[in-house]
């Protein structure tokens, strides 16, 4: 008997704390609208510790579900305030921008889980510097994501794609490519996985120093060549795992040092410098570092004219500039090549880590 109602009394203890988080979890979900629904609308995210989970579907507003609260809730139903929030993300809109902000303040030392719902339309940007998994399903805008660790997966995406990341593997179903918005994938220690469409036409180059790259499509439909790039100079005119940009102007070639003056001594290799006294070395000195810093400002001009020209060809290419987590990788194995025929453009890099592309079922 004692034992039957130990056991009614637990079950009742463990519906209550469950109807209590159901209360909770009610009560931290905010909602903003976009303020011109017409249009796609962007996300931007900033989240330091936690996990985030964002998906498009058939609505006309973002809604966040956290178990950290917002800084000014929405109202609750029973019409009370909670003042006891401490530690909580902002959502705002603006520009038909919803900003959401877990970063500020105590953000940076307590870790709390997102879920996002937002119209499948919208482009998402996702800042997460340390730690917390991340995944995007069901999404037709662009996507760009920075981070500094965690995993990334995109499912059913439709749209572009930007991820990179220092420390975590990168997963990516793709439901449609959409021409004119390329893929791009990094991860320094981290494996990338990509599947496409069986009939998916694609540009494509793979990257990898330590690991091995992959595929289960044929060689008639996935047509590549393979290339070890190395990471040491070049010769003159060798133009291998270089990607091609728009001539720019070359730098000025440094003046030539002025003569030292002439002395009687020589040696087998035909020069020798001798100076009578300081004074004559300590002016030809000046005169050669007047000379030589007159040179590299002149160099450092001529290379911002350079990487101008290069940023300009790139602009009217149509080709977004982004300002990676990392320095871009080089040297490694290269494989690059057509998927049936070639169009839009999918790069994927990793220091660590295999690259597989699968055909889906």
């Amino acid at each position: 008997m004692n034992i039957s109602r130990l056991y009614l009394t637990l079950l009742a203890a463990a519906l209550a704390l469950g109807l209590t988080r159901s209360l909770r979890a009610d009560d931290n979900v905010s909602s903003v609208a976009f303020s011109d629904p017409s249009k796609p609308g962007t996300l931007k995210i900033r989240i330091f510790h936690g996990d985030v989970r964002i998906e498009g579907a058939d609505v006309k507003e973002v809604s966040v579900h956290s178990d950290a609260s917002a800084k000014q809730p929405t109202p609750r139903k029973d019409g009370m305030r909670v003042l006891s929030v401490t530690a909580g993300y902002e959502l705002t809109e603006k520009d038909n921008v919803v900003t959401l902000d877990y970063a500020k303040d105590e953000g940076w030392s307590n870790s709390s889980d997102f879920q996002i719902t937002v119209p499948k339309n919208t482009n998402v940007i996702v800042s997460n510097a340390t730690h917390g998994d991340l995944t995007c399903s069901d999404i037709a805008g662009d996507i760009d994501v920075r981070r500094m660790g965690g995993d990334v997966k995109l499912v059913d995406i439709s749209g572009g794609a930007l991820v990179s990341t220092m420390s975590g593997d990168v997963t990516v179903k793709v439901k449609d490519l959409t021409t004119g918005h390329p893929l791009s994938f990094n991860s320094l220690h981290g494996e990338i996985r990509l599947q496409l469409p069986a009939t998916a036409k694609a540009n494509l180059r793979f990257r990898t120093h330590r690991g091995t790259i992959l595929t289960n499509f044929d060689d008639k439909s996935l047509v590549t060549k393979t290339e070890v790039a190395h990471v040491s100079a070049r010769p003159k005119g060798d133009s291998s795992d270089v990607v091609a940009a728009p001539a720019a102007p070359a730098a000025p070639a440094a003046p030539a040092a002025p003569a030292a003056p002439d002395s009687p001594d020589t040696h087998a290799s035909g020069i020798h410098v001798h100076f009578d006294s300081d004074s004559d070395n300590s002016d030809w000195r000046d005169d050669v570092r007047d000379q030589v810093r007159e040179a590299a400002r002149e160099a450092a001009e001529a290379a911002k004219e350079a990487a101008d020209a290069v940023r300009e060809g790139l602009e009217e290419a149509h080709i977004e500039i982004h300002n990676s987590v990392y320095p871009p990788m080089t040297g490694g194995k290269v494989v690059s090549g057509t998927l049936n025929g070639g169009g839009v453009s999918i790069e994927a890099a990793t220091l660590n880590g295999d690259i597989t592309l699968k055909k889906l079922p």
